[in-house]
């Protein structure tokens, strides 16, 4: 299905200005449709304005849809939706005519054009809206659904004005409270008028015995909230609903989030709804998983340092070792050791078991460069990247990089070493390529008695379920072909 973005792209005239207060809207107008009972379509005019193309549509989750197909991308012409066209060409909300049966239910139809604030202007018409309720489960309303019927018209009304979204809101956050989680109404002086059962037991919760109707909302919740400590401001603006913000309350173990939203009608504020929603299960879960990956974090680093401690210690063994090859062994076994600490160290600060593996591969690459003869004046370098992997695929390809690139450069001697990248759609394809001596005659990866190769079949074969393959390039010298698959939902 096309975007809204795609969608305005193509088929009308409006500008990034146009399509950015578009998505402002879009992104928050479940709120009018949950307080309208009904469906909402966004029209926007085709190019010369000769019909009308649906550009969004939003169910409502307080009452039963009309449309059950998909509207958008659907073409209507000119003169096809009278009060399309009616709200168009006369800027207003239009509410007249009987219910429409032809879907087989008894539908209202209204419209509401949108405008765009402009400083300094009277503002920019950019669609209509069609608003369509269901009618088959009319009845007697209750002081619920007047109110918020009523909230609905008001921010309408707020739409037609160039009002609603707010210009320079922050972004409204996925998790922000919706109208079901529960709502209060506001007078202009920040007096609770309606409060739904939702948000009355929110407050009850937060630790509230005496009625909420008629409260002075900012009061009522600095009291039960901040009795030993300064009040926050943010609260304060929030719970008296003068601006279009978002904050959170805690009492007695219970977290409530606030979300303001000024009702500003022919220019005045005339209250404001404040949408509620107890979250305090769900902060503390969060803090779990915060403290979670605190303490993987902190494992991680102990790991690393005890790692360092290890590599310490061979290392001190093979200074006092007389032995030639017992030092050259404990050497190989410090790299081994150092190249399992980076990625214990890269997964110590990052915030999940994944890692940039190219930060990683680079220090492997740097660190078998330093260590490698003086006589071999060359320094290996990277082709490509690795992108992000998991920790379960990071530890043991380091380890096989630390030991091909120490294997080049002890046996091949070469003049240019390179790692090179390759990824696919599923795998990742690593090769490590040299311009040395190359590979001595009648080499078998299968009976080499190399520590190093067999260290790196058994990773490649055996933990990553990949393939390996060491063969004499055409150019001369030497390449160990990686092909790794990768998780599903990974790619590099």
């Amino acid at each position: 299905m096309p975007t809204l973005s795609d969608l305005v792209a193509r088929h009308t005239a409006l500008d990034a200005a146009d399509l950015d207060w578009l998505h402002s809207l879009v992104s928050d107008w479940q709120l009018l449709a949950d307080l309208s009972f009904a469906d909402l379509i966004l029209w926007a005019p085709l190019l010369g304005e000769n019909g009308w193309i649906a550009i969004a549509q939003m169910r409502p989750t307080t009452g039963p849809t009309v449309y059950h197909d998909d509207i958008v991308g659907s073409v209507a012409a000119k003169g096809e939706r009278y009060l399309i066209d009616t709200a168009w060409n006369e800027r207003r909300i239009c509410r007249e005519g009987d219910p429409d049966w032809s879907t087989g239910v008894p539908v209202r139809e209204e419209t509401i054009p949108v405008r765009r604030a402009v400083e300094g202007g009277e503002g920019r018409f950019l669609a209509v809206i069609q608003r369509s309720t269901n009618l088959s489960s009319a009845r007697t309303p209750s002081r619920l659904e007047l109110t918020y019927l009523q909230s609905a018209s008001d921010l309408a009304q707020m739409v037609a004005e160039g009002r609603f979204p707010f210009s320079g809101e922050e972004p409204i956050l996925v998790r922000s409270p919706r109208v079901g989680d529960g709502l209060l109404r506001l007078d202009r002086a920040g007096r609770v008028t309606y409060a739904s059962p939702n948000a009355l037991s929110a407050y009850r919760r937060l630790g509230l015995h005496a009625d909420l109707v008629g409260a002075e909302l900012g009061r009522i919740t600095a009291t039960l909230c901040y009795s030993d400590e300064p009040i926050n401001e943010d609260l304060m603006i929030v719970a008296s609903g003068r601006a279009a913000k978002e904050t959170e309350v805690e009492s007695g173990g219970t977290i409530v989030q606030l979300r303001a939203i000024p009702l500003i009608v022919g220019g005045g504020r005339i209250g404001a709804l404040v949408l509620i929603r107890d979250v305090t299960e769900l902060r503390r879960r969060e803090r779990e998983l915060m403290t979670k990956d605190a303490t993987i974090r902190e494992i991680h680093h102990r790991v690393k340092n005890n790692l360092q401690t290890v590599a310490a210690l061979l290392r001190l063994q093979a200074r006092r070792l007389q032995v030639p090859e017992g030092r050259e062994a404990l050497e190989e076994a410090v790299r081994r050791v150092g190249s399992i600490a980076i990625v214990h160290e890269t997964l110590s600060h990052a915030p999940e078991e994944f890692v940039d593996f190219d930060e990683i591969a680079d220090r492997v690459i740097a660190m078998a460069g330093e260590v490698s003869s003086p006589e071999v004046a060359v320094m290996p370098r990277r082709v490509g990247g690795f992108g992000v992997l998991p920790s379960l695929i990071a530890t043991p390809l380091a380890m096989a990089l630390t030991e091909l690139l120490q294997n080049a450069l002890q046996h091949g001697r070469p003049k240019r070493l390179e790692v090179v990248v390759e990824p696919a759609l599923d795998r990742l394809n690593v090769t490590v390529w040299d311009d040395g001596r190359g590979l001595p005659e009648g080499f078998d990866l299968d009976s080499s008695t190399s520590l190093g190769l067999q260290i790196v079949r058994t990773l490649v074969e055996g933990e990553l379920s990949g393939r390996i393959c060491i063969q004499p390039r055409l150019e001369g010298g030497t390449e160990a072909v990686l092909s790794i698959p990768l998780p599903t939902g990974v790619s590099p």
